[in-house]
Formats: C-alpha cells, sequence, structure tokens
C-alpha cells in the first residue's frame, strides 16, 4: 500500500504579528511547525505503516526552501519519502493554484492508494485544499475523519458532524482529511532526527518536472485576492468579574444583562 500525505508548513499562530503598513504577515523570527491537521494525518499514516511494514508513506508539501525544515521532521516521524514542489510560479498561490501544483505531484507520484490531508491550515483555515485536490484527481473523498479503519481494499472513516457523525465506507484510492480528535502524533525519534538530517532527503520538484498547468499557479492562476490583511483592535470599556457560588453568578449576570437591555 501507498500513502500520500499532504503537509504545510505553517507559522506558529501564538507568534503572528500582521505589518500594520502593509498589511501583511511579519515572518522574521516567527517559528515554523508542521500545520497541526497535518500531524494527525501524518500520524494516522504512521499508524497503518506500523501495522503492515509493506505501507509506504510519501509526504509532499509545496513552499519556499525552507519548507524543507517540516519535511526532514516528517522523515523523522517516520516517513519513507519526501518531496517539495518548490518554484517561483507558486508565489501567491491561493487554495484553488495551490490544490492544482500538490495534484499534479500527486500525479508524478503515480501509485497510491490513500492521500491524507489535514482538515485546514492554522494560517488560512479554509478547509479546502484537501477536497479540491480529490476533485483534480476525480477520487472520492471524506472529510472530518475522527476514527479510521482499513479493511482490505476499503476504508471506513467515522465523520465527524456538529452534532453526531457519519460512518462512510469508500474503495480505494480515496482522499481522507484529518482533523485532532483522530489520534495523537508521536514525537520524531532520536535516531529518526539523525538519519533525517544526513544528505539530501528531501527530493525538489518543479512546476515543470510536475508538468503543472501554469495558468492555474501562482497569483495569476488565483481567482481569490486577499485584499487587507490587518489584527482586529482591542476591545475596550472595563470587564467585571462575577463572585460568589455558581447560583449568585447566574443572577448578578441576568442583572447586568437586564441593564444593558439584551434581555
Amino acid at each position: 500500500m501507498n500513502i500520500i500525505v499532504c503537509i504545510k508548513q505553517v507559522p506558529d499562530t501564538n507568534e503572528v504579528r500582521i505589518d500594520p503598513v502593509r498589511g501583511t504577515l511579519i515572518r522574521e523570527g516567527v517559528p515554523s511547525i508542521i500545520n497541526p491537521d497535518d500531524r494527525n494525518a501524518l500520524e494516522e499514516a504512521l499508524r497503518i505503516k506500523d501495522k503492515n511494514k509493506d505501507v509506504k508513506v510519501t509526504v509532499l508539501s509545496m513552499g519556499p526552501p525552507q519548507a524543507d525544515v517540516a519535511l526532514r521532521e516528517a522523515l523523522a516521524m517516520g516517513a519513507d519519502e519526501a518531496i517539495l514542489l518548490s518554484d517561483r510560479a507558486f508565489a501567491g498561490s491561493d487554495t484553488w493554484a495551490t490544490s492544482t501544483a500538490l495534484a499534479a505531484g500527486i500525479k508524478n507520484i503515480g501509485d497510491y492508494d490513500i492521500i491524507f490531508c489535514g482538515r485546514q491550515a492554522i494560517d488560512g483555515d479554509t478547509a479546502q485544499v484537501g477536497p479540491q485536490i480529490a476533485e483534480h484527481l476525480n477520487l472520492p473523498q471524506i472529510t472530518y475523519v475522527e476514527d479510521l479503519k482499513i479493511e482490505k481494499d476499503k476504508v471506513i472513516a467515522k465523520r465527524a458532524l456538529e452534532d453526531g457523525y457519519f460512518v462512510i465506507q469508500s474503495e480505494m484510492p480515496v482522499l481522507l482529511t484529518a482533523i485532532k480528535e483522530l489520534n495523537e502524533p508521536r514525537y520524531p525519534s532520536i535516531k529518526g532526527i539523525y538519519e533525517a538530517h544526513k544528505g539530501d532527503k528531501v527530493k525538489i520538484w518543479s512546476a515543470k518536472e510536475v508538468r503543472a498547468d501554469f495558468d492555474n499557479l501562482g497569483l495569476e492562476g488565483s481567482p481569490t485576492q486577499v485584499n487587507k490583511s490587518f489584527t482586529p483592535p482591542g476591545r475596550s470599556g472595563n470587564s467585571e468579574i462575577l463572585q460568589g457560588n455558581s447560583k449568585d453568578v447566574v443572577s448578578q449576570l441576568i442583572v447586568r444583562l437586564r441593564e444593558k437591555h439584551f434581555i
């Protein structure tokens, strides 16, 4: 079985700041991490590999050369192969252009049974790239996977909903998007870290090498344009902490809400 996991290197959102003049993210000095949902996707692929040594796990990412760090971390966790799509032609890509590039990379890899993606990236929160990849590749997809079983050439997934869940079965090949409830990602081993940083372990592919559609790449090929980014202004006014037992606090809260004409 061959599994491809799409991962993204993102800024740690606890440290993100926005340039007040340009309205762009200040990335200098901001630590980068593997997108959290993507770590869950990778962990699930590695758990399948743990149960079956014939499984090969390939991690794929699109980004600048420094995304090499995230891919080496994935190798240290246990992935077998790492590929980075890196080309100036990819710069400024929205979700459509990103999924176009990743789908081209997956086609270039060729043989696969399961494609894992994280539900969404914390620097965009769109949850669009995984489903778009499935559409590009004409694959069935199951999103928001919180539990997964493999039975021969089929997957049985528990898909989370706001007020419950669906259990869905699909034949392979299939694309799945993972959420944090699916598992607890492992830490890289010392040996894994050492091996991942020996030599040129990450393959670099250009847009031309994967035969990507240049009309749908980068800023020019992105139908979505960001007009402005800004930090929301802080709330003004005084705050009040209500004291007492739960019954007293509720009574005080109702009084305050009536005073403000909220109820």
